[in-house]
Parts: structure tokens; C-alpha cells; sequence
């Protein structure tokens, strides 16, 4: 079964290729740049729809990082503790249905 993640033990991934957590960082500080950008906008009284546009723009940006780390993690970590045993890939199943949940919302 899997671990519980605590503050003082946080779990980490089996395997995060390096070209997408190079891919995932770069597009992170994008988006940090465009967070930024829509504080910009919004003290001067900028138009509604014109930062309603970036709003959609940064959350787009997030779900593609997203999108790339859950292929990862379904590469690579899912599918190696679904080759486990039944509790350990009876955990990975329960993981990603919480993942799943959490990231359709």
C-alpha cells in the first residue's frame, strides 16, 4: 500500500525524465511571467475581457504541464507499480483515481 504523504515526508516521483522536468520548468516560469503580467493588468483597471483572455491563457498553460506530467507519471510511475504486487499496484490504481478526480476539476 502506498505511503501517506506527510509535510516532513513528501513522496517523490520514480522517474521524471529530464526532458520534460526541463520542459515542465521552463513552461512554469512562463506562466509565473504571465501571473505576473495579469497583476500588471489588473492595478491599472485594465479591461475585463482583455484579462479575462489571460486568465484562460495561464490555465491553458497549466494544463499542459499537467498533461505532460501525468503521461509521465503514467509512464513510468503507474506502470511500474501496476507490474508490483496486488497491494502495491492496488494503491497505484487508488493514486491515480485521486489524481484523475483532482485534476478534471
Amino acid at each position: 500500500m502506498a505511503r501517506p504523504e506527510t509535510a516532513s515526508t513528501p513522496r517523490k516521483a520514480v522517474v521524471v525524465a529530464d526532458d520534460i522536468k526541463a520542459g515542465a520548468l521552463r513552461r512554469l516560469r512562463r506562466i509565473e511571467g504571465q501571473v505576473q503580467g495579469l497583476h500588471r493588468m489588473v492595478e491599472p483597471d485594465r479591461s475585463c475581457p482583455d484579462i479575462l483572455l489571460q486568465v484562460a491563457s495561464v490555465e491553458e498553460a497549466l494544463r499542459g504541464v499537467g498533461k505532460e506530467l501525468m503521461r509521465n507519471h503514467l509512464k513510468h510511475c503507474a506502470r511500474k507499480a501496476m507490474r508490483g504486487d496486488t497491494a502495491e499496484g492496488d494503491a497505484a490504481i487508488e493514486d491515480l483515481i485521486t489524481v484523475w478526480s483532482r485534476h478534471a476539476r
